[in-house]
């Protein structure tokens, strides 16, 4: 009983809301247009959970993440997008653990709960997205010898996808803005499989919830950063 009041004091009234909706409508979704793969319903549930800790700074999301990208990678091998297979237990799943053990060795002032955001220079900039060039390139030609599914927004997914997890590792509050434009990539490549499979519409309403949610992290976590900037240790 006591965990579940520290949650409610932990979570402010907005995010519990945010959490609750988002969780309705991915159930109205699924009990309208799928009713059958509880797999998409369970891998929406640890997805959107994980985006709640994301937006408090929380490592447990990056935990929640890992198990997702799991999930994921499968429900993206049964409609043969193994660009998005390739990339969930490829990229995201591995660099989600990296990302994980870098928010816990980098707590805000000790709170393991809350990691201190970092600024990245224009230096590391200009390195990230060479980086993505070179990882987006070779991802091309592996997607397009597995003959991929929608080539092209595929390729752009693993793009948007390298930028998220470089900035999450690296604990930037980018990192949201980056999945959140990986969502809306994942939202129209997931329209084209709805259009042969009704039911694959309750994975766009996810993608849709998901981009809400990331919004939301972006956004706390700029506020979050002030507040860091401002309560600096001397």
């Amino acid at each position: 009983m006591n965990k579940h009041i520290s949650l409610f004091h932990y979570f402010s009234k907005q995010e519990i809301g945010l959490w609750c909706g988002s969780v309705t409508l991915m159930m109205v979704s699924f009990l309208i247009f799928d009713r059958e793969n509880y797999l998409t319903l369970i891998a929406s549930f640890i997805g959107v959970t994980s985006l709640i800790y994301d937006a408090k700074g929380n490592p447990f999301g990056q935990l929640l993440m890992i198990i997702f990208s799991l999930f994921y990678g499968f429900i993206s091998y049964t409609y043969s997008y193994y660009g998005e297979m390739i990339t969930y237990l490829g990229m995201t799943a591995p660099m989600s653990i990296f990302a994980f053990i870098s928010w816990i060795k980098n707590p805000y002032n000790g709170d393991r709960s809350e990691v201190k955001i970092n600024c990245i220079q224009k230096k590391e900039v200009v390195f990230m997205f060479f980086l993505t060039t070179i990882v987006t390139s070779l991802f091309y030609f592996i997607l397009k010898y597995f003959h991929t599914t929608h080539l092209f927004l595929s390729t752009i997914s693993v793009a948007t996808s390298f930028l998220a997890v470089y900035l999450t590792f690296r604990r930037s509050a980018f990192f949201a803005l980056a999945y959140a434009i990986n969502d809306i990539v994942l939202i129209f490549l997931w329209i084209f499989a709805t259009l042969s499979d009704i039911s694959y519409l309750s994975v766009i309403t996810c993608f849709v919830v998901f981009l809400v949610n990331d919004l939301y992290t972006f956004i706390s976590w700029k506020k979050l950063h002030k507040f860091q900037e401002r309560n600096k240790n001397p």
